[in-house]
């Protein structure tokens, strides 16, 4: 990642591609792999919850407390991002940011000694299945990155996306993409949505 490198990895929910979030080059090889637009925003991905809060100090006590009780898991949650914060992973909404915080296995765990951010997408193009086993990644796509982790067969289904861009004003949220979570359970651990 330092050095601008491409990397194939085991999420909790299915591979993903993975980059520095920062690393204009890396984001850039990385979006030509899915065949993807630049102004198409992807997640930053931590593999701690206190790396994700400390790295975003705007974030709110209340917003902070939903994460808490949200993460780690399959989710990616959309949130205001006033700081402008990872502008390479927003595409063209500079103003929303895309936070994942996996929660490991224990043959994932490795992947917690990350003690830097990720800009992460599901490893596949755009609009093709996104992979739940190295046997189904595109050889071409293989082929192209610095480094594939095997991490065995993953879940089934792509996160779910959360957008919890109201929450703070009026605690509204609303499910995007229904994955492993469903609005059921963000009901029970947020309440029902406004």
């Amino acid at each position: 990642m330092a050095v601008g490198g491409v990397a194939i990895f085991p999420s909790d929910t299915v591979y993903g591609l993975a980059c520095d979030p920062s690393h204009r080059e890396a984001v850039t090889r990385l979006y030509a792999l899915k065949h993807r637009t630049l102004d198409a925003p992807s997640a930053v991905m931590f593999f701690s919850l206190d790396l994700a809060l400390g790295a975003l100090a705007e974030l709110s006590p209340k917003t902070r407390a939903a994460l808490g009780r949200l993460l780690p898991g399959p989710l990616t949650v959309l949130l205001n991002n006033p700081a402008g914060r990872f502008p390479l992973a927003c595409g063209s909404e500079p103003a929303t940011l895309g936070l994942r915080v996996p929660a490991l296995s224990p043959q994932l765990s490795a992947l917690g000694a990350l003690k830097w951010p990720i800009l992460q997408s599901s490893a596949n193009e755009a609009g093709e299945p996104a992979p739940t086993s190295i046997a189904q990644l595109d050889l071409a796509l293989r082929s192209e990155v610095d480094l594939v982790l095997d991490g065995g067969p993953l879940g089934e289904l792509s996160s779910s996306v959360l957008d919890l861009r109201e929450y703070e004003l009026n605690g509204g949220w609303e499910l995007l993409r229904e994955g492993p979570i469903g609005s059921d359970q963000i009901a029970a651990i947020l309440g029902q949505n406004s």
